[in-house]
């Protein structure tokens, strides 16, 4: 998933004609811990970009990897909405936050192609929240 957040993300600023000073966050699904790596290298190597400064990721933000024993993760959905409808709205609401990239993953799953071992594609897409 880390690679389609990468590509939605370098695409969307590209296409908009924005860079990262111009967010006050972009938010990621539940990437976890090594798909936050994951992406902010790809997002260098690939795309020549760099969110490290102003990008959050849903996952670890309501997880406490030190306490918790949630690996890379728990539920993208889950997560996603549970962060974004509570932290981040009521952050936009108070004005602490004003253009919020969010940016939701997921994956593709599909029982059939993974029993004949193919790959399993991971999604993203975008949505801008401006206040």
């Amino acid at each position: 998933m880390a690679p389609a957040a990468a590509r939605t993300i370098s695409e969307f600023l590209d296409d908009t004609n924005t860079t990262t000073e111009d967010y006050d966050l972009i938010l990621t699904g539940d990437l976890g811990y090594t798909g936050t790596e994951l992406l902010h290298e790809v997002l260098q190597i690939e795309y020549n970009k760099n969110i490290e400064k102003i990008h959050g990721d849903c996952g670890l933000m309501i997880f406490d990897l030190k306490k918790q024993d949630v690996n890379s993760g728990g539920s993208g959905c889950g997560c996603s909405a549970s962060v974004l409808c509570s932290h981040i709205l009521k952050k936009m609401r108070a004005g602490e936050l004003n253009k919020v990239l969010f940016v939701a993953t997921g994956a593709l799953m599909s029982p059939t192609s993974t029993k004949q071992g193919q790959p399993i594609p991971g999604i993203a897409h975008a949505v801008l929240l401006e206040k």
